[in-house]
């Protein structure tokens, strides 16, 4: 039996698009996967940004200031310690990865604490344009390809859009009998690795008759000493 492959699926609502500009994060909900299966266990939590969140934040997320201005500090053991005590060494998944980790990098920096690195993540949305070229790649196209239920989704929601990642994810692996054969990411063949199949210990019997084995003896034997079958053999 494989050790188990822990990994957690992850989302930010944030208080606009760019943490370059000064915005922050706003949310955070996660979901742990043991073996590519969502375990039960999860982690969410609000945070005080210290700015106004975005018009375009509210209308989406249904987060206004008022919601958020009793909140931690993202620097508040609350969330920056739980936070990392959740994820652990895990591997984490996220939808466009790159704009959650630029996010959490930031708020990380911001208070004292290392990066998480690139290689420890990986993006579902890289995953499903390499799988599925040309289609629309969103979170919400995919639950819809996987016929995944959206009805509980009036609003984006941190913890929500990670429950719906969990299991966008393992689709995109394969399913869930996929997911029994406890292979890794990196062993999936996406594009890079294939797997050796095993081999028999004792070959199948023939079930080719002795008859049928003569005819096509025969039928060789007629088109000549170029035949490619008796070039090969």
């Amino acid at each position: 039996m494989s050790d188990v492959i822990r990994e957690i699926a992850f989302d930010t609502e944030t208080t606009g698009l760019n943490p370059a500009d000064g915005d922050r994060v706003i949310e955070i909900g996660a979901v742990e996967m043991n073996n590519h299966i969502a375990t039960g266990r999860t982690f969410r939590v609000l945070i005080n940004p210290k700015r106004s969140v975005s018009e375009d934040t509210v209308r989406i997320t249904g987060l206004t200031d008022e919601h958020l201005k009793d909140a931690p500090y993202f620097e508040h053991p609350e969330v920056v310690d739980a936070f990392l005590e959740f994820l652990g060494d895990a591997t984490i998944v996220a939808h466009n990865a790159g704009f959650d980790r630029g996010f959490i990098n930031m708020e990380l920096e911001r208070c004292g604490r290392p990066p998480i690195p690139e290689e420890r993540w990986i993006d579902t949305a890289a995953m499903a344009r390499k799988k599925y070229p040309g289609a629309p790649a969103s979170l919400d196209a995919l639950c819809r390809r996987y016929d995944i239920s959206l009805e509980s989704r009036t609003f984006h929601g941190a913890l929500l859009d990670s429950q719906l990642l969990a299991s966008v994810y393992l689709e995109l692996l394969g399913g869930r009998a996929r997911a029994f054969s406890f292979e890794t990411a990196e062993e999936m063949d996406f594009g890079s690795r294939k797997r050796t199949a095993k081999q028999r210990p004792q070959p199948l019997a023939s079930q080719i008759t002795e008859e049928e084995r003569a005819a096509h003896e025969a039928f060789i034997a007629s088109l000549g000493d170029d035949a490619i079958w008796k070039k090969v053999s």
